[in-house]
């Protein structure tokens, strides 16, 4: 009997948070595959914030989605099928952006071999998948770390956040990660070695960054924007770097986004302000799996994943996004029992 493939389209722009009706579950027949074509079963799917900048129809590093298509994600599987395509074989495991659903038939272009045996399958769409290549390229090349900065990370307990401020220890640098609520701000303390922790729901957070950093910090990594990146501003010591990889406090806006008042500071301490983009780095991708792998291997650099289960639950558990209501990096379970997708 043919297999038959749950997916998740996208079928309505939102404004503001997304809601359910932003997606329609549907159940097509897996497509026969055509020459060069390979059938991934897949088991993972990632949730990131830059999904919700990928569903607006304007200009971006990458193309918006299309309404009627399946909704883009990071995931990784095992192929299943291969019709005459020599760069994969039938076990292999690989991640790619399969995109919501339970199968995905691609070229493999995109896809990457990963070995299930070195880390579990949700490693692979954190530590040593897009987040971790996020977080790498981020603080080392963008925010151009040396021992001794002076770090600050905001959305510091989040999928990015957590190994930004990882690395940036273990390349010898004072760590300030700024989270929201105390178990998340214990969480970099006691887990993950943060030098200290601003919990921005119940401390004044300019108050605690002066008293942190009271000669500036040399480093902010921002996730988060708004109100937070502008505190940060009035705190930079001299050619500090400012690397803007997201702004989860503004994606959900209806109005316009709410930009910088303090970006004069930039001017006084020669400062820079750069935007970080992790495809710009396709190609040294091995590297930074290598560096982080050996990481890992050695206890020093500690990844983290929050897994829910089912396709059915994406809107909800998308939401978790914005909510706060997660620790590390989210994640869904779209593998069901074979007998369930016959």
């Amino acid at each position: 009997m043919k297999k038959m493939n749950k997916q998740l389209k996208f079928v309505k722009r939102p404004v503001g948070e997304a809601d359910p009706s932003t997606w329609s579950l549907e159940i097509n027949p897996v497509p026969e595959l055509q020459d060069g074509e390979i059938l991934v079963r897949q088991h993972f799917v990632s949730l990131d914030p830059a999904m919700r900048g990928w569903m607006n129809d304007s200009k971006s590093y990458i193309e918006p989605m299309a309404i009627g298509s399946v909704m883009r994600a990071g995931a990784v599987g095992e192929v299943v099928a291969v019709k005459n395509n020599p760069n994969f074989k039938i076990g292999d495991f690989v991640a790619g952006f399969g995109g919501v659903q339970q199968y995905a038939v691609s070229d493999g272009a995109n896809s990457r071999i990963i070995d299930p045996a070195l880390a579990p399958l949700p490693t692979y769409l954190s530590t040593l998948g897009m987040t971790g290549m996020t977080a790498y390229f981020g603080i080392l090349e963008v925010g151009k770390i040396k021992e001794g900065d002076i770090v600050v990370v905001s959305g510091a307990a989040g999928a990015v956040g957590s190994i930004v401020g990882q690395i940036a220890k273990i390349k010898g640098c004072r760590v300030i990660g700024i989270a929201g609520g105390q178990k998340k701000c214990n969480y970099l303390l006691e887990e993950l070695g943060f030098d200290a922790a601003i919990d921005y729901k119940n401390e004044d957070v300019r108050s605690r960054l002066k008293e942190e950093c009271p000669k500036g910090l040399d480093v902010y990594f921002d996730n988060v924007g708004g109100e937070i990146l502008d505190i940060a501003l009035s705190r930079l010591r001299m050619h500090a770097r400012i690397v803007i990889c997201g702004a989860i406090s503004q994606y959900n806006n209806k109005m316009s986004v709410k930009g910088p008042s303090n970006y004069l500071s930039l001017l006084v301490n020669r400062a820079t302000m750069q935007g970080m983009v992790v495809f710009d780095y396709a190609k040294r991708y091995s590297e930074a799996a290598r560096d982080m792998g050996a990481w890992l291997a050695e206890g020093k650099l500690k990844g983290k994943e929050d897994i829910y289960e089912g396709i059915e639950n994406f809107p909800q558990t998308f939401q978790r996004l914005f909510s706060g209501d997660k620790l590390g990096k989210l994640v869904l379970k779209v593998i069901e029992d074979e007998s369930h997708t016959m």
